[in-house]
C-alpha cells in the first residue's frame, strides 16, 4: 500500500460471488459462504490496519429469505458463529461490531449473539464493523418514514422540520457517516438495495473478482482507484 494514498474513512462492500466461487470449483454452495466469511475476517483486519474507521458489509438482504431453506439456515448459523468468534479473532484490534438491519426476523440465537457482542464492544474505539443482516435499502427508508410519521402523529415533530439530516438520523445507519467508497466484487453492476440513501455521493467500484478471492491486493486497487477520482459532491 502506497503510504501517500488517502484512505477512505468508510468503505462499504457487497459480499457477492460466494455461490459462484463454489460452483466454479465443483464445491457445495455452502462452502462458498464459509470461504466468504473467512475472507471477511481478513479484509476487516486489513481495513483496521490501514486506518479505515468504518467497514459496512452486505451479509444478508431482506430478499435472501427467498433462497432455499437449507442455505438460509446455514447462513444464519454461519453469521452467529462469526459474531461469537469476533472478540477472539479481533482481540487486539479494539474493534466494534454493529448490526444494521431488522433484527426481529432473525433466529433467537443470532439475535442474542448480536446483542451480546454489540454491548461488549460498544465503547471500543477501533474500526466499526457494520454487518447488514436482514437489510434492504427500500425497507430502511420506509421504516424511517414510519418512525417520523409516528412522531408527527404524536405531535413530537412538525412536518416542516423534516429534512435530509433528520431522515438520515432515523435510518438504520443513524449516527454512521456515509460511505466514501462502495465496492461490489462479483461482476454485477448494480446496488441490489444496498445503502440506497447513503451512497448518493460515494465513489462506486466494481470488479469481476468474486468475494472469496477479493484479497488485500484487490482492496488496494480499489483504494488506488478511489484516489484517482475527483469528488466534488455536485459542486
Amino acid at each position: 500500500m502506497d503510504k501517500s494514498l488517502i484512505i477512505p474513512e468508510h468503505i462499504a462492500i457487497i459480499l457477492d460471488g460466494n455461490r459462484r466461487w463454489a460452483k466454479k470449483r465443483g464445491l457445495p454452495t455452502l462452502e462458498g459462504h464459509t470461504k466468504g466469511a473467512d475472507n471477511l475476517e481478513k479484509i476487516a483486519t486489513y481495513c483496521n490496519k490501514i486506518g479505515v474507521k468504518f467497514l459496512t458489509v452486505y451479509c444478508f438482504s431482506t430478499e435472501n429469505w427467498k433462497r432455499a431453506e437449507e442455505e438460509v439456515n446455514y447462513l444464519m448459523k454461519l453469521l452467529a458463529q462469526y459474531v461469537n468468534n469476533f472478540e477472539k479473532k479481533f482481540a487486539n484490534s479494539n474493534a466494534r461490531i454493529k448490526l444494521v438491519g431488522d433484527i426481529k426476523r432473525l433466529p433467537n440465537y443470532l439475535q442474542e449473539s448480536i446483542q451480546k457482542i454489540e454491548e461488549k464492544t460498544k465503547n471500543n474505539t477501533g474500526i466499526t464493523l457494520n454487518l447488514c443482516i436482514n437489510y434492504g435499502g427500500r425497507e430502511e427508508v420506509v421504516n424511517a418514514v414510519k418512525v417520523l410519521a409516528e412522531k408527527v402523529k404524536e405531535e413530537n415533530l412538525l412536518v416542516e422540520d423534516i429534512d435530509e439530516n433528520l431522515v438520515s438520523q432515523n435510518l438504520r445507519t443513524g449516527g454512521i457517516q456515509d460511505p466514501d467508497l462502495m465496492i461490489r466484487p462479483g461482476g454485477e453492476l448494480r446496488l441490489s438495495g444496498f445503502l440506497l440513501w447513503q451512497v448518493s455521493y460515494s465513489e462506486l467500484y466494481f470488479t469481476d473478482v468474486l468475494w472469496p478471492d477479493f484479497n488485500e491486493e484487490e482492496l488496494d486497487k480499489a483504494i488506488e482507484e478511489f484516489n484517482r477520482r475527483k469528488r466534488n459532491f455536485g459542486k
